[in-house]
């Protein structure tokens, strides 16, 4: 496939970290948006993308952008795109989509004619259709009409980029990986120092922290992507892109990172996330009260993500710790 417009989404207030990530990977800055960064590239770009970004949530490749004012708009312009080119004419697609139109009472509606319009191309160029349906772990597309703005993308990642596979005990409303990703970026560490986490429950932070310093790819545990259910998609490609960023990693650290809880079982949850991670001998676990964390000597940075709201209990309770 040739190069394309690529859409990697994130969290709100996320995308500076984003774009600054993309920049370190080589990949050129085109435009910021709220909750996204556009850059450039082809569908191998997508496949490295995938394996590599921390802080992003999906990798979305344009193939399309037109006007529509309406739902037949919609789809006498998606039916003309050569869909039986993406995707197999005895596959699987989800549709997503952000809509924001006048026309559009039902945001469903959209996506149902977007999905219209693809399976009669595919069933009229080659005698059968793709089912449809929710299921995120096969081929997806997203929709993103604005008035009467249209993009069109192939979302080559499906289940979310925060998911990494490491998480099999999440404990109480843990962080998702990427904006744990994210916020390390924020405190500027510089992965040579010490870093410290106090109240780690089930590690995210951590982990995160170890897997960046060393240089790891964040999506090394993922066997699924929606890119591997695209025409043309060949298993040979993407082991040879994995396996030349499998030997970018570092297996050691000169400095410690150390996360800590009060909570047993959180400690425990964090020691299984960080051994299916592959770091949790980077890793310096302890069960104490934050105030009793060990602080190294050198410099570093000291992180943690307390409970806030009602999950901190009544006020009258609370008096002691403050």
């Amino acid at each position: 496939m040739p190069e394309n417009t690529i859409l990697v989404t994130c969290p709100k207030a996320c995308a500076p970290y984003l774009r600054d990530e993309l920049v370190e990977l080589g990949f050129p800055v085109e435009r910021e948006a709220a909750a996204g960064v556009f850059t450039r590239g082809s569908m191998e770009d997508c496949m490295r993308l995938n394996l590599q970004l921390r802080t992003g949530l999906r990798v979305l490749w344009q193939v399309a952008q037109f006007d529509a004012g309406n739902g037949d708009q919609l789809y006498r312009k998606a039916i003309e795109l050569p869909w039986e080119e993406w995707i197999p004419a005895d596959g699987y697609v989800s549709i997503g989509s952000s809509v924001r139109n006048d026309t559009i009472r039902n945001t469903k509606f959209a996506g149902l004619r977007l999905k219209d319009a693809m399976v009669d191309r595919i069933r009229d160029k080659h005698g059968r259709r793709p089912d449809t349906g929710n299921d995120s772990d096969k081929a997806m597309l997203f929709l993103y009409w604005h008035e009467i703005d249209v993009c069109l993308y192939l979302d080559t990642s499906g289940v979310p980029l925060s998911n990494r596979g490491y998480r099999v005990s999440p404990g109480k409303a843990p962080m998702r990986e990427n904006l744990a990703a994210s916020v390390l970026r924020a405190t500027r560490w510089d992965r040579g120092s010490p870093l410290v986490n106090p109240m780690c429950g089930s590690g995210t932070l951590a982990i995160e922290a170890a897997l960046w310093a060393t240089g790891r790819t964040s999506g090394r545990l993922r066997e699924n992507f929606a890119f591997m259910h695209l025409v043309g998609y060949q298993r040979t490609d993407f082991d040879r892109i994995r396996n030349e960023l499998k030997g970018e990693g570092s297996d050691r650290l000169e400095f410690p990172i150390i996360a800590t809880d009060r909570d047993p079982a959180a400690i425990e949850a964090a020691l299984r996330n960080a051994e299916i991670a592959g770091v949790e001998h980077l890793i310096e676990f302890d069960v104490c009260d934050f105030k009793r964390t060990r602080i190294p000597e050198a410099p570093g940075v000291m992180i943690f993500n307390p409970e806030y709201g009602d999950r901190m209990g009544e006020r009258e309770k609370l008096a002691p710790t403050y």
